[in-house]
């Protein structure tokens, strides 16, 4: 009996993708033997982190990195080091910024809830633009003496957004840095270094989506002077026992299991795993278009203007003609043992089915329980 048996929870099989709320990612044998060795010894929390942040900067190109519980905990302390500096004085009042650089400018198209990330450090957040689109001079007007950064998400670029480009060209123009959201923009692995080349101040990136590190870890990398701060404010630096990085403490466990997963990140043959997903994605589309009043094709589907990069089977129900609609065939899926969890096409009668996070088989098993469900048979 497995550990989950044992607790009496469900196994999922996961066509959905890295989402947080399934457990991330898959972490690979060599991590997880890292991570038992790590547990087993003492070590200076602070050295192991520097070390740590050292690689990370010799990787995505930025001038330092640090570990963190998370991405979102990344977006918390970028906020936090643009409005603090290394001032301990200010980094102890923390999360109250009275009378600080304290205002974060974020566009209205680019509204999200990971918005309270940026406020749990005590920010204010001043919007910008419309539900149309933000223009450049929106952003300038919005720039003052208590600006402390601008902040921009990658993983929502509706039309409209002002561009990254645009974005940085302004927090250059008036030293105002730029925190750039990219925590699932992996793969491709370009984008480790791309944010920082194009002049981002402050980028983060989940560790536990696509670098296959423990679900809870994440990575903030960039000017050396602003994670320096960042850092100070983390625990487990010594200023960190004082601060909002008390409740963002990170193990030796997973500093070790993020790094190690990050090495073989870099290093893998994302041709053949984008081969493989292609393959998978090819198989569940051409046997589930064969499925009466059911139509399924390949899509690389697209955010905003963007395209996602990983192939889907995209899977199209009449639910008229089958007798149900696309959230009853969800819910018989969720329903099983073990689980299998998809991506709805919001407004849609579709479903995605996202190979990423799939082990070799759980296709055909996908398959499989979805003939039965649309067929009842």
């Amino acid at each position: 009996m497995g550990i989950y048996e044992e607790l009496g929870v469900r196994k999922v099989i996961n066509a959905c993708g890295t989402i947080t709320l399934l457990g991330g990612s898959i972490m690979d044998d060599e991590t997880i033997k890292a991570m038992n060795e790590a547990a087993k010894s003492f070590v200076y929390m602070e050295e192991l982190m520097e070390k740590a942040g050292e690689i990370i900067a010799e990787i995505t190109g930025a001038e330092k990195g640090l570990v963190t519980s998370g991405a979102a905990a990344s977006l918390a302390l970028a906020a936090a080091a643009c409005m603090t500096g290394k001032d301990l004085a200010k980094i102890a009042r923390l999360p109250d910024t009275t009378g600080m650089k304290n205002e974060i400018i974020v566009q209205r198209l680019h509204r999200n809830p990971y918005d309270s990330c940026l406020r749990i450090a005590g920010a204010k957040l001043v919007e910008v633009g419309h539900q149309f689109g933000t223009k450049a001079w929106e952003v300038e007007a919005a720039i003052n003496e208590k600006t402390a950064a601008i902040a921009y998400f990658v993983f929502d670029p509706q039309p409209g957004v002002l561009p990254l480009e645009e974005v940085i060209r302004i927090g250059k123009k008036y030293d105002v840095p730029v925190i750039v959201d990219a925590a699932a923009e992996l793969p491709p692995v370009e984008n480790l270094r791309k944010f920082i080349a194009m002049g981002a101040d402050l980028v983060l990136f989940s560790g536990g989506k696509q670098i296959r590190g423990p679900n809870d870890t994440g990575i903030l990398c960039g000017r050396k002077d602003l994670v320096e701060a960042a850092s100070m404010i983390a625990f487990p630096s010594s200023f960190g026992w004082f601060s909002i990085g008390r409740v963002m403490k990170v193990s030796k466990e997973q500093i070790v299991g993020l790094i190690v997963a990050l090495k073989k990140f870099v290093n893998e043959d994302h041709y053949a795993e984008m081969k493989r997903w292609t393959e998978m994605a090819e198989y569940m589309a051409r046997e589930l278009d064969r499925v009466p009043n059911v139509s399924a094709r390949v899509v690389i589907p697209r955010r905003g203007p963007r395209p996602l990069v990983i192939p889907r089977a995209e899977v199209t129900l009449d639910e008229d003609a089958l007798g149900m609609s696309v959230e009853e065939v969800i819910d018989e899926l969720r329903n099983g043992n073990p689980a299998i969890e998809v991506w709805r096409v919001p407004g849609e009668p579709k479903i995605h089915l996202n190979p990423q996070c799939l082990l070799d088989g759980q296709e055909e098993l996908v398959v499989k329980r979805l003939k039965e469900i649309l067929t009842g048979k």
